[in-house]
């Protein structure tokens, strides 16, 4: 049952998501979201999960991903899904001239419902860069954690050890206070 739908814009990208099923909604089983990418949106970088699956389904449109390894590009259309598993590289963008609608499907949910309104949230309060990457270097480190999320590119371990010094800095410093706004 999806009790809750809120919908989201990303006034920096763009972008709007519609929670379809909350992780309240499905008891932390599963977070269901429905996005809107402009024409041209950047999406994500090329990154993979270490515990979650992810589902990409294709209402309308179409969505660039890069799966699996670095430059193996697929574009998947109307109708089309694709399985997502952890430690699976993935990346999605939307390079053609009209807008793309998918619904992304994440089990177990985890905190990347907090991951996304946060990141949503402070591109709202125009706290983020010109490409909604939050400003915040702490805030960023708080947000990402929530997110189970590696960016291919730098050694994993690094990423790993950096984000635990911030987040350790943040909550010293309280800075998750001024995140929890976003996640009501």
């Amino acid at each position: 049952m999806f009790l809750s739908k809120q919908i989201i814009i990303n006034p920096v990208t763009g972008d709007r998501m519609t929670i379809l099923c909350s992780t309240a909604d499905s008891n932390g089983e599963y977070f269901k979201v429905q996005f809107d990418l402009p024409p041209g949106a950047k999406g994500s970088p090329l990154h993979y999960h270490g515990s979650m699956h992810e589902t990409f389904e294709v209402l309308r449109g179409s969505l660039n991903m890069e799966l699996c390894e670095k430059g193996n590009r697929k574009t998947l259309r109307t109708g089309d899904k694709v399985y997502v598993y952890p430690g699976m590289y993935h990346s999605f963008w939307n390079e053609s001239n009209d807008w793309v609608t998918f619904i992304s499907e994440i089990r177990p949910a985890g905190n990347f419902e907090q991951f996304l309104k946060a990141w949503y949230g402070l591109a709202g309060d125009r706290k983020v860069n010109k490409d909604g990457v939050p400003t915040n270097l702490l805030q960023l480190a708080l947000i990402v954690q929530k997110s189970d999320t590696i960016v291919v590119g730098q050694p994993p371990f690094l990423q790993k050890i950096i984000l635990n010094i911030l987040t350790k800095i943040a909550r010293i410093l309280k800075v998750e206070r001024t995140l929890v706004k976003y996640w009501r």
